[in-house]
Order: C-alpha cells, then sequence, then structure tokens
C-alpha cells in the first residue's frame, strides 16, 4: 500500500537535550497510525517536524512524496493539523470560525463550505453561538471541522481528546474514524492506551526518543510472554503491553 508518511533516523535536539535519537517509521495512506509515549516522548516534536513548524536536526521525513524539509510549501498544501488545545477564535461564532479558514484556503463557497461542515459534525444548533460558549467536546468537534476545510490527505491529531470527559471522548473517536473511512490518513498521539486499542490500524510506541515496538495490536500482542491458564486465559491489555516493553512494569506495580 502507498506510504502517507516515512521517516528515517529521524533526530532532534533541544539544546544538550537529545529528544529524539533516531526515530524510524512509516504510516500507510488511509490508516489511523497512534503514537503512544509519555509525557516528554517526544510525540510533539515529530508532529512539529512533520508539519514543518520545526527543523529536525538529522534523518529524513517525507510526507505524501514530499521532503518536509525541502518541500515545506507542497507538504502544507496536502495536511491538517489539530493540536492539544482547539484552535478556535473565541470571539468569532462557530460558523464565522468555519467561514474565516475556507476564505484562507481561498475555497468557492465558504459559507455553504462551513454549512456543510456544522452539519456533518452536529453543530448546526450552535452555528450562530460564539465559540467561547461551546463545552469541550463542541470545541474539539469545531476544531477538527476547521482541520478538514480543503479535505487534506493527512490530519495530524496531538492527544485530541486530552480533557475531554468520556461523552465527547467517544465522540471524537467516531469522527476519527469517520475520517479514515472516508479515505482520510489520521495521525494521533495519545496518552491513553485504550484509544489507540480501539481506534488504531497500528501502534508505534516511543520512549526516551526512539520507536521502541510498531505494528498492529495482535502483532504487539506478540511481544507479550503467552497468557497464564488458571480457571481463565487472560489476553494482556495494550496497557500491560506497554508497562513490560517501557520497563515500567515493576514502577507502575508500587
Amino acid at each position: 500500500m502507498e506510504k502517507a508518511i516515512e521517516v528515517k533516523g529521524l533526530r532532534k535536539s533541544f539544546k544538550d537535550i537529545e529528544v529524539l535519537k533516531g526515530v524510524d517509521f512509516e504510516v500507510r495512506r488511509g490508516d489511523i497510525f497512534a503514537m503512544l509515549g509519555s509525557n516528554g516522548a517526544g510525540k510533539t516534536t515529530i508532529i512539529k517536524i512533520l508539519s514543518t513548524l520545526l527543523k529536525q536536526d538529522g534523518g529524513t521525513a517525507v510526507i505524501n512524496g514530499f521532503d518536509v524539509a525541502a518541500k515545506p510549501g507542497h507538504v502544507r498544501q496536502s495536511i491538517s493539523l489539530t493540536g492539544q488545545f482547539a484552535a478556535v477564535d473565541e470571539i468569532l461564532t462557530g460558523r464565522e470560525n468555519l467561514i474565516m479558514i475556507a476564505k484562507l484556503r481561498h475555497l468557492e463557497h465558504p459559507r455553504q463550505v462551513a454549512d456543510d461542515l456544522l452539519n456533518r459534525f452536529g453543530l448546526t444548533g450552535a452555528a450562530h453561538r460564539r465559540a467561547s460558549t461551546y463545552s469541550g467536546g463542541m470545541r474539539r468537534r469545531l476544531d477538527i471541522a476547521m482541520s478538514l476545510i480543503g479535505k487534506p490527505q493527512l490530519i495530524f491529531l496531538d492527544e485530541p481528546t486530552t480533557g475531554l470527559d468520556p461523552e465527547a471522548r467517544l465522540e471524537t473517536w467516531r469522527i476519527v474514524k469517520e475520517l479514515a473511512d472516508g479515505g482520510t490518513t489520521v495521525f494521533l498521539t495519545t496518552q491513553y492506551l485504550e484509544e489507540a486499542e480501539q481506534l488504531a490500524d497500528r501502534i508505534a510506541i516511543l520512549h526516551e526518543g526512539r520507536i521502541i515496538a510498531n505494528g498492529t495490536l495482535e502483532e504487539l500482542k506478540k511481544l507479550f510472554p503467552p497468557a497464564k491458564t488458571e480457571y481463565v486465559e487472560k489476553q494482556p491489555s495494550l496497557e500491560e503491553i506497554f508497562l513490560a516493553i517501557t520497563g515500567k512494569k515493576e514502577v507502575m506495580a508500587q
């Protein structure tokens, strides 16, 4: 299958701290790819490099066939980014936020684009309310809707459900699955292991600046010791796999 992202030997340091120590991974077009890692593992740094917001110190990163360092303009035309916090203008209404982005992307009929997205994301009833009055889940839906203007081939979601209540988190999961079903490649970072387990076609675990495991959930389960049979056979959860691979199982047990 065609690759949407190809990363080889990616390195990045901040002063004397080496954050990325030679990261390698690939993302297939149309997949949901989840990157797991603790705070400070380097997840957001990777997204910033791939979205052309930060230059790497070494290695290569290719997005939709374009090198991010050599052709950042071409990369930006085919991607969209939703950060950890919703980047909406709180003074504007939901509809006005969408119209503004559609105009910035020089799309025809920006009002129609806005109305279509409001309907798709269940925000029509709140279209004329200021974004400052939206709940956390509504703000996240609006933020993702804004990211989809222009129909990007690849969308980066940096910890998209951080701070959301369970209902809003499930709603965001539904949206992410719909994006992938529609052919959009989704790259998401998360600290919620259940989120990766529910959504991802492939999962990479980033630990201390390196990818230490990468594969489907079933492939990662094979890295875990066979289930012990007592009364019932217990298959490892993704959380158990993560803790075992990163060597944190004993620490968490204490």
